[in-house]
C-alpha cells in the first residue's frame, strides 16, 4: 500500500507549491516562497495525524512512512539545486541569506540535542 504514501507525498507537494506560489505574489515577489518548505511542513502534519490519531492498515502506515522519509532526500534536493542556480545568478544578498540560515541551523543543533536527550528521559 505505498501507493497511499506517494498520493500523499503528491498532494502535499502540490499544495505546499500552491501555497508558495499565492505567498509570492502577496509578498509581490515573482517566484515560489518557501513552497516547499511549506509541503514538508504539511506532510509531516498529514504523517503525524495519520500515524497517531487513526487506525489504517499496517501497510498503509508502512506506506506513508516510507514517502514521507523519501521527501527530504528527493524533492528537497531537487529544490536545492534551483535555489543554488538562482542564487549564484540573483548576487550576493542570496548567498549571505543562505549562509546565514545555515549557520542559524547548525547553531541550534546542541539545543535541539539537549532537549531531545531530556524528552527522551522523561518518558
Amino acid at each position: 500500500m505505498k501507493i497511499y504514501g506517494v498520493a500523499f507525498l503528491a498532494a502535499c507537494f502540490l499544495l505546499g507549491q500552491l501555497a508558495g506560489k499565492y505567498l509570492g505574489i502577496a509578498l509581490g515577489v515573482g517566484g515560489n516562497v518557501g513552497g516547499v518548505g511549506l509541503a514538508m511542513l504539511l506532510l509531516v502534519l498529514v504523517n503525524d495525524r495519520f500515524y497517531n490519531k487513526t487506525s489504517i492498515h499496517p501497510e498503509t502506515k508502512s506506506g506513508i512512512i516510507f514517502w514521507s522519509t523519501m521527501y527530504i532526500p528527493v524533492v528537497i534536493a531537487m529544490a536545492s539545486v534551483l535555489n543554488v542556480k538562482v542564487a549564484l545568478t540573483g548576487g550576493w544578498v542570496a548567498v549571505f541569506s543562505g549562509i546565514i540560515a545555515t549557520s542559524c541551523c547548525y547553531l541550534l543543533i546542541p539545543m535541539l540535542s539537549r532537549l531531545a536527550k531530556t524528552k527522551g528521559t522523561a518518558e
